[in-house]
């Protein structure tokens, strides 16, 4: 042990000496601003920034054989100072209220200073338990917390058991109690809480004053601060390196998006869209070679279109297996059950995802489910390409008719940005409402409302489509009493279902009085199913829902289509069951015009994405993970067997180029002289 003398009344060892000058360093550099009521703020910036910095270090010495060891890591650790700085001013913003709010002469009282200190610690053990959870997420992707780390906030089941089965937990959490102690006690021995406790007692105004300034420093700063300011590194690990976790999650949840390119397989660019424009042409329809990368192409088809209104109504949660024509066993919905035997019904029909918005997205949009949220719920997704579009080209009036409060998951916007017109639960009279819960109206409301429309919309003679979402089959599963044989609530999702068919039954009932019934094409499809949880990784059979469409004009034939097919289909279907030529972007084929053993489906979860074709099933997971099963439909199991390389190929370049065209907001509206011109653009072989 060495140890050195100096003004101190006894010998110290060297490593203390260290110390006690580090810290003398600190309490004369940080006097005058701890010498105030926010100095505390000083102390959380301290302590922020220290274990953020620390938090680099051990991810930089984890990917020490990745990263590249050159001048760059010097612009690493600048840009991280600076998204630290950004991520320790929002966090700091309630602390910044609360002293400011906080009676004079708090400060003074111990039982309080202990208190403090003790919510210190609280914070250091936070701080260095997100080190740990950052160490482990880097193992496993080698990034920064992104939108992986979101969906994991929302599947937290299988997290927690995923966690608990491959984590010593006690060992991690005595670890990290044992870190915060000894961080804990530095922190201490520097005297900077001491010294922040002895600051003179300000008045009301002076504390007002400060505070102000504070919040509006760090609101400021946090809110000018954005993740595309990063420059880009050639070495993706650099770049990983310069962010900052907690940032990093608050902008994946802000900007609802999993970049496909960083984290899934990928093909060159020229080939996935070649790729993908020779399955999308296998339904007959004519690709154009202005725009290689691209999926335009025409829809052609001769003799007469047909014209008529469409009513879309799109039923919350609605399993295929609630329909007795798919299970004979259940008896909930006896009025479907009628009209499908007067209807176009699809037997294989397969939602995308197991969320409202990502069904919307699919119905309108036609697109694959990208990973991360869907396209309704993320940024820049005004004026696409969607079914709305083609049916304004053709002189349609479009709405978007919701039960609820269309500003949730951002339908009001989505839509509304869309050319359609929106009506929802807050631009209807009360005296318009006879039943709601939280989620919205009851489905009798709905469907009145949309009565009304449709007489409104066939007065001025224009025809019209209806985009319809109900809310009725969602918990607490209320709806008014006396409709059905079940009681409301107590009878749970049952009861709404069959509530939910109640009422459409009713509705089609009293549109038969209307002169406009017979002209009117009625759809009735669900959003996705009732429940997604299942054995399997990408439980298929709970992504299995109806698709039932009825002329009662005699426009589209009654009958059976039984080719498998997913949610992006439906829109090019329906037009071509139209008899309509069109330009198209849609990632989804005309289904009749399609051979079956063509068919396939599109499912994915927040990063999961899967492509079953037959019974082949492939699912790609980050990062460039891909894996092949063998699907049995009796029994849902899925075995594990080699890749096919074509297979892979065809759910890459889905995937890949559907990322790509949103990406570069590519996937756009055509404009009516567009429209018109490829429309009469010259036939190819």
């Amino acid at each position: 042990m060495f140890f050195i003398s100096g003004p101190y009344p006894q010998k110290q060892p060297l490593s203390h000496f260290f110390l006690n000058t580090i810290f003398g360093f600190f309490r004369t550099a940080l006097a005058r601003p701890l010498n105030r009521r926010h100095g505390g703020i000083v102390i959380f910036f301290a302590i922020f920034l220290a274990l953020s910095g620390l938090t680099r270090l051990a991810l930089l010495i984890k990917a020490a054989h990745d990263v590249t060891w050159t001048l760059s890591l010097v612009a690493v650790f600048f840009w991280g100072l600076i998204y630290d700085l950004g991520a320790a001013a929002f966090a700091s913003l309630p602390l910044i209220v609360l002293l400011t709010l906080l009676p004079s002469s708090w400060l003074t009282r111990r039982w309080l200073q202990v208190g403090v200190q003790l919510l210190g610690l609280g914070y250091i053990y936070l701080l260095l338990f997100g080190l740990v959870s950052e160490w482990t997420f880097w193992d496993e992707f080698g990034v920064r917390f992104n939108f992986i780390a979101v969906d994991y906030l929302v599947y937290t089941t299988e997290v927690v058991g995923n966690i608990r089965e491959s984590y010593n937990l006690p060992l991690i959490i005595g670890g990290v109690l044992a870190g915060t102690l000894g961080v804990g006690g530095l922190l201490y021995r520097t005297g900077l809480y001491a010294q922040w406790f002895a600051a003179p007692i300000e008045s009301a105004w002076v504390r007002v004053k400060a505070g102000a300034l504070w919040f509006g420093a760090a609101l400021i700063f946090g809110s000018i601060l954005s993740d595309d300011w990063l420059p880009t590194f050639r070495n993706n690990y650099n770049r990983e390196l310069a962010k900052n976790g907690l940032w990093s999650l608050c902008a994946a949840f802000k900007n609802n998006e999993l970049e496909y390119d960083k984290f899934y397989s990928t093909l060159p660019a020229a080939e996935a869209f070649q790729l993908i424009r020779q399955q999308l042409a296998k339904d007959r329809s004519v690709t154009l070679g202005a725009d290689p990368q691209d999926t335009l192409r025409v829809v052609r088809h001769t003799g007469e279109e047909l014209r008529p209104n469409v009513i879309q109504i799109t039923v919350e949660s609605l399993s295929a297996d609630f329909l007795s024509i798919f299970n004979r066993a259940s008896q909930l919905t006896p009025n479907l059950e009628e009209i499908a035997g007067q209807s176009l019904v699809f037997d294989n029909f397969y939602a995308t995802g197991t969320r409202t918005d990502r069904g919307m997205e699919a119905l309108t949009l036609a697109v694959p489910p990208t990973p991360g949220r869907s396209i309704v719920k993320r940024p820049h997704n005004e004026n696409m390409f969607t079914l709305g579009s083609v049916f304004r080209a053709k002189g349609y009036a479009t709405a978007f008719i919701y039960g609820g409060f269309g500003y949730f998951d951002n339908m009001n916007y989505f839509f509304g940005k869309n050319g359609y017109r929106v009506i929802d639960r807050t631009g209807v009279p009360k005296e318009d409402i006879t039943f709601a819960n939280v989620w919205g109206v009851c489905d009798e409301d709905l469907f009145r409302w949309t009565m009304r429309e449709a007489d409104a919309g066939h007065a001025t003679g224009q025809p019209f489509h209806y985009f319809v979402m109900t809310t009725s089959n969602h918990r607490p599963y209320t709806f008014p009493e006396g409709r059905i044989d079940l009681p409301s609530k107590i009878s749970g999702r049952a009861g709404a279902v069959k509530y939910t068919d109640f009422s459409i039954g009713q509705f089609l009932r009293e549109a038969r009085q209307k002169p406009w019934f017979k002209n009117t094409v009625f759809v009735i499809v669900a959003d996705h199913c009732a429940s997604s949880a299942g054995k399997t990784e990408l439980p298929v059979q709970n992504y299995h829902i109806p698709l039932i469409i009825y002329a009662p004009g005699g426009q589209i034939a009654p009958g059976h289509v039984r080719t498998l097919m997913s949610q992006v289909d439906y829109a090019p279907t329906l037009l071509g069951l139209l008899n309509w030529s069109y330009p198209s972007r849609f990632f989804g084929r005309d289904i009749r015009q399609t051979d079956p053993a063509e068919g396939r489906v599109l499912v994915g979860t927040y990063q999961k994405l899967g492509l079953l074709k037959a019974d082949n099933f492939l699912v790609l997971t980050p990062v460039r993970r891909q894996a092949q099963y063998r699907y049995d439909r009796a029994n849902y199991t899925l075995t594990e067997q080699p890749l096919n390389a074509a297979l892979l190929g065809e759910a890459v370049s889905y995937y890949q180029t559907a990322s790509e065209l949103y990406q570069s907001k590519r996937y756009g509206e055509l404009s009516a002289a567009d429209f018109v011109r490829l429309l009469a653009s010259p036939k190819q072989p």
